[in-house]
């Protein structure tokens, strides 16, 4: 991939490729329970008590991705009766809870708020400032199964300066779905072809290269569910664009391959159409009514009955 033939849109993947789940999922999970254990005020039984200080609160957290993997996969979109991420979320953190002997761990307010830790996932180091660079040539915009205030509050929180949130929950499918690859180039006013998708799941590009798109694989620590041999496969046909190693510096690596160099703040586009919009003020900039506002309240955009995690 060139600047002779470089797409105008880059849409990114987010959950693994943009921000690292598996970290901060498992830090709040863990920190979240050693509060409660030790609060005077929690009325906990004592088998809860045992089965809390014996699970393994990274593997609780990737059974939590996994299952979010599946419900994703398995929905189809013909059937209707769509449910959002956070709702698949919580409803996931309370079956795992069960199947751990957790349950009474949290009461049903605080199972909400710790469904919420989605929402305020830790970047990679690379993403806020390799988003900010590709700013220069391009649109940048999600493209993610998380739900629209899900993507917005991460935006926020990591200071992620996208141009647009683009999210699955608008074609009422989720990727791999073709609808949603399709869907996001139309919002954005270009072809399939003038399009990019960056993801550290080979089988994300695999769905978006069917749909036209041009595609960038950038490597991420545990992220990647296919297993050595299939990888090298694909890295040898060569149907990924551009291939980014693990060491090399993700986000930033692509913007110094495109030839983009000092960070430009990111824009959010009233309709999310690249052609004849106004820009909004980025996140946290103009309208101080948003996330940052709602955070310090201790809420967040949907439910504000829901404080922010901390973690």
């Amino acid at each position: 991939m060139s600047l002779e033939n470089a797409p105008k849109a880059l849409l990114t993947d987010v959950f693994g490729t943009v921000v690292d789940w598996r970290s901060t999922v498992t830090k709040h999970l863990s920190k979240t329970a050693e509060e409660t254990l030790n609060s005077p005020a929690a009325s906990i039984p004592s088998a809860v008590r045992a089965a809390a200080d014996s699970v393994d609160w990274g593997e609780l957290a990737w059974q939590w991705r996994l299952s979010y993997y599946h419900f994703t996969r398995s929905y189809d979109p013909s059937q209707g009766n769509f449910k959002s991420v956070d709702q698949h979320h919580l409803e996931a953190l309370i079956h795992l809870l069960k199947e751990h002997g957790l349950t009474g761990l949290w009461d049903e307010q605080q199972l909400k708020e710790m469904s919420m830790i989605w929402h305020f996932l830790d970047p990679w180091p690379d993403s806020a400032n390799g988003l900010g660079m590709l700013n220069q040539k391009f649109e940048t915009a999600t493209l993610s199964n998380g739900n629209t205030s899900l993507l917005t509050d991460l935006a926020e929180y990591g200071k992620l300066p996208y141009k647009h949130i683009v999210s699955a929950e608008e074609f009422k499918a989720y990727k791999p779905h073709p609808n949603v690859y399709n869907g996001a180039a139309k919002k954005l006013g270009v072809n399939t072809s003038q399009c990019a998708l960056i993801a550290a799941h080979l089988g994300d590009l695999e769905a978006a290269k069917k749909c036209g798109y041009q595609t960038i694989y950038i490597e991420r620590s545990q992220e990647e569910s296919w297993d050595q041999q299939k990888t090298e496969q694909a890295k040898k046909e060569g149907w990924v664009d551009m291939w980014v190693s693990m060491d090399e510096g993700g986000f930033e690596e692509v913007a110094r391959r495109f030839g983009c160099t000092s960070p430009e703040q990111g824009v959010y586009h009233e309709t999310g159409s690249i052609t004849g919009t106004e820009p909004h003020p980025p996140p946290g900039q103009g309208d101080k009514s948003s996330l940052e506002q709602h955070a310090k309240q201790g809420t967040y955009h949907e439910d504000p009955s829901i404080r922010k995690p901390t973690i």
